[in-house]
């Protein structure tokens, strides 16, 4: 079976792997799509998504959709055939956050794909994975594969509206249109925000954005300042660069909700933190999700436009090809890698 493996910066390669056997309380998935994360991106371009840096050969991949194969000893689940969705997170379930509800921050969780902890934690773009049990997700009636692949994403999305707190009925600014900005916008609108305006430099990402359920689009490199909005309520800051948390401090109301979720670059960014003080702005962040994802799945099963953000599918034996689209935002916004050949 072919599998995606990251060997260091810019060494991408699709290989041969062995077809993995599930052990006491695993899984065996045959995964049919998996979306090309910005954290994928990250370690291909620099070899490590902040300050997580690479240190051995990793299956990258983290959402991933497929079938349900077969168990082992002890394991039990949704029948062999059923199409299911894999939660990529295992959290140790006994460290003070989890003890506290708040899993998401485990402090020795384990993550698909991911170089936090050494042995790195393979990933999910395999044709073929064995994962714990009780991480797959049967997915609703109506909510095919393909739109599926969105869930991890979304309930990344999910969790960073949530950790804004009361958003309905206000005026919500994500600074961002990537995939995770665009499902932002649509968590966002969801949750019964009033109005939604993004900022990007790309106008092909504001289309993306537009398509997710924006009401306001503007230009972050505008000179005129057109199109920003005197003031909003909460400020999501979803583009991973410090220009992104200015504009949110910048427009955040005094006594607002800032939340950060896109990553920053590894070490110190500059921010302007007498706002902070001066405004008593709220600066939150968000990290990954927990409970989320059940939702994720039932947005998902509701709402067929979601389709409209899946730029393109892709072939795992292209998935070099399919890295380079994805990390063109002037021509993408989700791509989906086929391990279904």
């Amino acid at each position: 079976m072919l599998g995606c493996v990251i060997h260091g910066q810019g060494d991408l390669r699709v290989e041969e792997q062995a077809v993995p056997s599930p052990g006491p309380g695993q899984a065996l998935v045959a995964v049919r799509y998996g979306g090309v994360c910005g954290s994928d991106l990250h370690y291909w371009r620099h070899g490590g998504v902040g300050d997580f840096r690479l240190r051995e050969p990793m299956l990258l991949g983290h959402e991933v959709v497929g079938t349900v194969v077969s168990y082992g000893d002890g394991a039990s689940g949704p029948a062999a055939g059923t199409a299911v969705a894999v939660h990529p997170a295992t959290p140790c379930g006994v460290c003070p956050e989890c003890a506290d509800g708040r899993r998401n921050v485990c402090r020795d969780t384990r993550y698909l794909g991911s170089a936090a902890r050494f042995p790195h934690v393979q990933g999910g773009f395999a044709a073929r994975i064995v994962v714990p049990a009780e991480q797959l997700r049967p997915l609703p009636a109506g909510l095919e594969l393909r739109r599926a692949a969105l869930a991890e994403p979304l309930s990344v999305a999910l969790h960073a509206v949530r950790r804004a707190g009361e958003v309905a009925g206000r005026h919500v600014l994500v600074t961002g249109a990537g995939p995770i900005g665009c499902l932002v916008v649509a968590a966002a609108k969801a949750a019964g925000a009033a109005e939604v305006t993004v900022t990007d430099l790309l106008p092909k990402a504001l289309e993306y954005a537009r398509a997710a359920g924006a009401d306001t689009l503007v230009r972050a490199d505008d000179p005129d300042d057109a199109g920003w909005p005197a003031e909003v309520d909460v400020a999501i800051e979803a583009s991973g660069v410090a220009a992104g948390l200015e504009a949110c401090l910048q427009r955040v109301r005094r006594s607002g909700v800032v939340v950060q979720l896109g990553m920053l670059p590894p070490g110190q960014s500059p921010f302007a933190g007498n706002l902070v003080v001066s405004r008593e702005i709220e600066l939150r962040g968000a990290f990954r999700f927990d409970t989320e994802f059940d939702a994720a799945l039932e947005l998902l099963a509701d709402q067929p436009a979601f389709d409209g953000l899946v730029s393109a599918v892709v072939p795992v034996r292209d998935a070099e090809s399919a890295f380079v689209l994805a990390a063109d935002r002037s021509r993408s916004c989700k791509v989906l890698l086929d391990f279904g050949s």
